[in-house]
């Protein structure tokens, strides 16, 4: 059996999740979890094989925060991310934080279950659009930003100044200087708005 922790906010996606992880006869849902919080200690706790997580959880922490910190333990189980986003930020966000797989939400069940026993198993299991997102990063590197250029520009994007930046990702304001110069460089603009713009047109930002 494929024990399995459920974490995402939504009540409904997580009560249809474990009707279908139930049906497939080789899953056994060990526990759910409703933030990232929950999910974390829940796979330190419950033991599963495979945590299924959602990347937005309604609050600054992510799915892919509390991957990271799955991740990071000895004998940590996988992480297979199902959310309903596939901007290259939240991809790489996830793939850097050590998720062995992505899925959009609207992938079939058949496939869903697939990517369970192959993520459980130690394989990758990415969606392909997701597959072909990363592939055209690694065919355009001109145009691709760093996950922590993401970051920068997420929250350029949500209107925050330098130093509220500078605060949120714990960095100095020189570094977020340094890394908006370059994230202006790789995408060839010469302003906040227009950086926030592109990004958006190249599906790097929601």
């Amino acid at each position: 059996m494929i024990r399995v922790v459920i974490a995402d906010d939504h009540p409904v996606v997580r009560a249809g999740l474990r009707a279908l992880l139930a049906a497939a006869g080789d899953v056994d849902v060990v526990g759910e979890a409703s933030t990232p919080d929950e999910a974390v200690a829940l796979a330190a706790e419950a033991g599963p094989d495979l945590v299924l997580m959602d990347l937005q959880f309604g609050q600054e922490r992510t799915g892919a925060d509390a991957t990271r910190q799955v991740r990071s333990v000895e004998g940590a189980p996988a992480v297979l991310v199902l959310t309903n986003y596939d901007s290259d930020g939240d991809i790489l966000a996830a793939v850097e934080a050590g998720a062995s797989g992505y899925l959009l939400k609207d992938a079939p069940p058949d496939q869903l279950l697939a990517a369970v026993r192959a993520a459980a198993a130690g394989e990758s299991a990415l969606a392909p659009a997701v597959a072909g997102r990363l592939l055209a990063r690694m065919r355009a590197p001109r145009v691709s930003l760093s996950a922590r250029e993401i970051e920068v520009l997420a929250l350029v994007a949500e209107g925050a100044s330098n130093a509220e930046i500078a605060g949120r990702l714990h960095i100095t304001d020189a570094t977020v200087k340094s890394h908006l110069v370059h994230v202006f460089d790789k995408l060839g603009v010469g302003s906040r708005t227009a950086a926030v713009s592109r990004a958006r047109d190249l599906g790097i930002l929601r």
